[in-house]
């Protein structure tokens, strides 16, 4: 099989979590006190993965100046689309406004962060080396928690099954798409460009993280809600570590 294809497939898998995770939510009438706590775990998962598998991986690629504007703009981008739809659904008259951990900011973080995540895990494939197993392991661990937190907010909110699963299953074609166009036309891009879209990913994550999935797990989760990023944190670190 031709390695584009792989690269196609190995997008498709890690932005599919977010369908296995909107799945598990749908099919079952998940308690609130386990939507905040996998929320909690997965904001630790993806502060592991941020800061190991694409802050450091840019910094040795492109240097700090593309690591450090990439990260920049991925959080300001967040936080203005995020501030636009709640301005958006506040005018809709069903709409109630977004609050902290509201479904559709997680599910716009996905996007954002999916897309350059999955264009960075295409080019990784770059000269045969096939999928970096770690990188894909921990945005599988990450997206699972993410689909899940996100489409339980969404239930609650009285979105349609066909609403939810548009949405997440669009944004895995993207990912796949975005992969294969990293395998594809990133491929002799110069260090700082790479660099670049890779520290956009993370800065998308951290304020996705900050904005929506820590306030809203802590909301419920109280307490636990520390240990319970720490253990995501840990076991992403673990599996980075293996790698």
């Amino acid at each position: 099989m031709a390695d584009w294809i792989w690269a196609a497939i190995a997008g498709l898998v890690a932005g599919g979590a977010l369908v296995v995770g909107a799945a598990i939510a749908w099919a079952v009438e998940v308690p609130t006190k386990v939507v905040a706590s996998v929320m909690a775990f997965g904001a630790g998962v993806l502060i592991s993965a941020l800061a190991y598998d694409l802050v450091l991986e840019a910094q040795e690629e492109g240097g700090f100046w593309p690591t450090v504007g990439g990260f920049a703009v991925g959080a300001v981008v967040y936080v203005a689309a995020n501030n636009l739809l709640d301005r958006l659904d506040q005018r809709n008259p069903r709409g109630k406004g977004e609050s902290a951990g509201t479904g559709i900011g997680i599910a716009l973080g996905a996007l954002l962060d999916g897309i350059p995540e999955s264009a960075v895990l295409g080019l990784s494939m770059v000269g045969g080396t096939g999928v970096s197993v770690p990188v894909l392991l921990a945005i599988v661990i990450s997206n699972v928690p993410e689909g899940l937190s996100s489409t339980a907010s969404l239930k609650q909110e009285g979105r349609s099954a066909r609403y939810v699963f548009v949405l997440w299953i669009g944004i895995a074609l993207a990912s796949a798409i975005a992969a294969l166009l990293g395998f594809v036309l990133l491929d002799g891009a110069s260090g700082a460009t790479t660099a670049f879209i890779t520290a956009l990913a993370a800065g998308a994550i951290l304020a996705m993280i900050c904005d929506t999935m820590i306030p809203e797990a802590f909301r419920t989760a109280h307490a636990l809600t520390g240990l319970l990023v720490t253990s995501g944190f840990l076991l992403s670190y673990a599996v980075h570590s293996a790698g």
